[in-house]
């Protein structure tokens, strides 16, 4: 008998079966021979949340949870951190390897070059409210892009995919950038693409109008690019899978990235580092840790930024960017939040409540107190995730276009409602309690 099967007796008929196993997965399909009679629709998985279903084949991000492993096409995240710039990944994750020099100029060039926003889009940016959400109208702006660029409809051309991929991880900043500048009622500031791609995204944050020429504190313009390359792609997270899942249908890149932007949107995925801040706000203080974590085990409150769906480790992430910000203070000053931060995870770290249950920092915990360092509002904060999981979204989208074991996705459902009913006129029909 060959060891790479499942063999399933179905104790319900009695038969027995043989599944193929191959790279550590079966095929859920496989399970639809399982039946107890031909009308049968067969055997399937139920998986709420997606718990424990692979949904495609990938080599652009591999994560071991319990070991705390984090790796771009192989490289440790670490490494790619201490040593390359946020382009340099991208230019990574995209194409599956490191550029040279030559490649990595060509491929800034071709990036910058398509760093400003058609001025019809800045009209209709300005048509939001005054006190619109940055992340609503980066959402809602990518979307429109689609009618900017109807060439972007033609996916099965490649050199036109990658125009459109260059397009949005250049306009990604912009769109940030004037998203930040509309909320605070300050005119946009157009790009400088002699800037590098954080330098110029800092220049369009916070250039004065008279200033003539804005220089970016190198400080602060690499500890954005440290955690530009934390965040560019985190495998089948929620947005990821959005953005895989309209990709199948395929939409084009612009409508298929405002879906997935639209789930980082969310306060369970892309807004877990304001949470942390409210709650370190919360706190207030040092000697006030021992009553919120009393309150946290009696299930009265909830630790924030600490464990992760796939981590059962310390988030290799967040190690990076504690790191990182000791620089950040030091350009800034400190925030005093950082001091009942790093209390919680120490005294987080040695209880056994926690340890026991596998909860450690995640890259939220750090990542928001860099930021309002930085001076950004909350609000923004998750437009800051947006920019760099752009190239990740787009990377894992091209590498479904060119998968041929994809389709368009269409889950299945276990159905419990009501079955075939006899139409009741209005007359007729009793008071339903909604």
């Amino acid at each position: 008998m060959p060891s790479d099967t499942l063999t399933i007796t179905d104790n319900r008929t009695g038969k027995t079966y043989e599944i193929p196993i191959a790279d550590g997965t079966i095929r859920a399909t496989d399970l639809r021979q399982i039946k107890t009679s031909a009308d049968d629709f067969g055997l399937m998985p139920y998986d709420p949340g997606y718990m424990n279903t692979a949904s495609c084949r990938s080599r652009i991000t591999y994560i071991d949870g319990d070991a705390g492993i984090l790796e771009y096409r192989g490289y440790p995240i670490d490494q790619l951190a201490e040593h390359s710039t946020f382009l340099e990944v991208a230019y990574l994750l995209l194409y599956g390897e490191l550029p040279n020099q030559a490649q990595l100029q060509d491929w800034t060039n071709r990036v910058t070059w398509h760093s400003m926003l058609h001025e019809n889009v800045k009209k209709f940016m300005d048509g939001f409210r005054y006190d619109a959400h940055p992340m609503t109208m980066f959402v809602s702006t990518v979307a429109a892009l689609s009618a900017f660029y109807p060439d972007a409809k033609n996916i099965s051309d490649k050199e036109n995919r990658h125009k459109q991929i260059r397009r949005l991880v250049a306009k990604a900043p912009t769109l940030a950038a004037f998203a930040y500048r509309h909320l605070l009622g300050r005119p946009y500031v157009y790009p400088d693409n002699d800037l590098s791609y954080t330098g110029n995204f800092l220049n369009m944050l916070f250039r004065r109008v008279a200033e003539p020429r804005y220089k970016p504190n190198p400080v602060l313009e690499r500890a954005l690019d440290i955690l530009f390359i934390l965040h560019a792609d985190h495998e089948q997270n929620c947005s990821t899978s959005t953005m895989r899942m309209v990709g199948s249908s395929q939409a084009d890149p612009y409508s298929a990235l405002a879906a997935a932007a639209s789930a980082l949107y969310g306060p369970l995925h892309g807004g877990a580092n304001e949470a942390v801040l409210t709650m370190l706000r919360e706190i207030g203080s040092k000697d006030r840790i021992p009553e919120f974590i009393k309150k946290v085990k009696a299930g009265e409150g909830r630790l924030m930024g600490f464990g992760h769906r796939v981590y059962k480790n310390y988030d290799p992430r967040a190690k990076i960017i504690k790191r990182t910000a000791d620089q950040v203070f030091e350009a800034t000053g400190k925030n005093p939040l950082i001091d009942v931060a790093v209390e919680l995870e120490r005294i987080a770290l040695e209880d056994e409540y926690f340890v026991k249950r596998r909860l450690y920092p995640n890259v939220d915990f750090y990542s928001g107190i860099i930021y309002q360092a930085m001076g950004f509002p909350t609000e923004v904060f998750t437009v800051l995730f947006a920019i760099p999981r752009t190239i990740g979204w787009l990377a894992q989208w091209e590498e479904l276009i060119n998968d041929n074991e994809q389709k368009i996705g269409r889950p299945r459902q276990i159905y419990l409602g009501a079955r075939t009913r006899d139409y009741v006129s209005m007359d007729k029909r009793e008071a339903v309690i909604a």
